[in-house]
């Protein structure tokens, strides 16, 4: 008698749980942008378009497939100003930025790509309310951006394409869509998800239901 109501119970909560296992997380192909005042490199909380950074700061840029800012690939080039921009005098009315272009790895290139261009940098000298997106076009052109202001090009690279969306599978990626802001954040903070907390939840209504069988069968 037990045995024909746990067996159903458990193929239910097995096919339950099943559907409450969360999709692995999608990758993006794109540019990411980073800043740095000399203290190594930080993801931007703001596109190129917006940001305007100051005398002496860094700014870098760097391809690669990434799901979220955590963990966005940093360019690999140090964010050292003095490196970048060497003895150039500062100028009244002008500042200088260094510009950090990271094209990235074989791995992370569109298909068909070929070997990515080598990491390099560049001293860009501006006027004192440039933007970021202006101190790297000083010295990296052209640039080609999307509708939503998202960068999908430095110098060319890559050809074609703008922030797809890759598979997450071992097999390697495929396109699949375009993502829906221009730098993912990620959430900090993830709580359980709906389909985990609904099999919980009718696991608990199944198994409340075999236990009043049996006890009414008793009776």
């Amino acid at each position: 008698m037990r045995a024909r109501i746990l067996i159903p119970l458990l193929a239910a909560c097995a096919v339950l749980l099943g559907l409450a296992v969360p999709a692995q997380a999608a990758g993006y192909r794109y540019w990411s942008f980073w800043e740095s005042g000399g203290e190594g490199w930080t993801y931007a909380t703001r596109g190129p378009t917006t940001a305007r950074p100051a005398d002496g700061d860094v700014n870098g840029f760097r391809f690669a497939v990434s799901t979220d800012s955590q963990d966005a690939a940093r360019p690999r080039p140090a964010p050292d100003f003095a490196d970048i921009c060497g003895t150039a005098p500062a100028e009244d009315g002008t500042k200088r930025v260094g510009v950090v272009i990271d094209f990235g790895t074989a791995a992370d290139a569109p298909e068909g790509s070929g070997q990515p261009p080598a990491p390099r940098v560049a001293c860009a000298r501006v006027r004192a309310d440039a933007t970021s997106a202006e101190a790297a076009a000083a010295v990296a052109k052209p640039l080609r951006y999307n509708s939503q202001a998202l960068l999908c090009a430095i110098e060319g690279y890559p050809r074609t394409g703008c922030g797809e969306q890759v598979s997450s599978a071992p097999d390697g990626p495929s396109p699949a869509g375009s993502p829906s802001a221009p730098y993912p954040v990620m959430d900090l903070e993830p709580g359980p998800s709906v389909g985990l907390v609904a099999a919980l939840a009718a696991i608990a209504v199944l198994g409340a239901a075999a236990v009043w069988q049996v006890r009414r069968r008793r009776r």
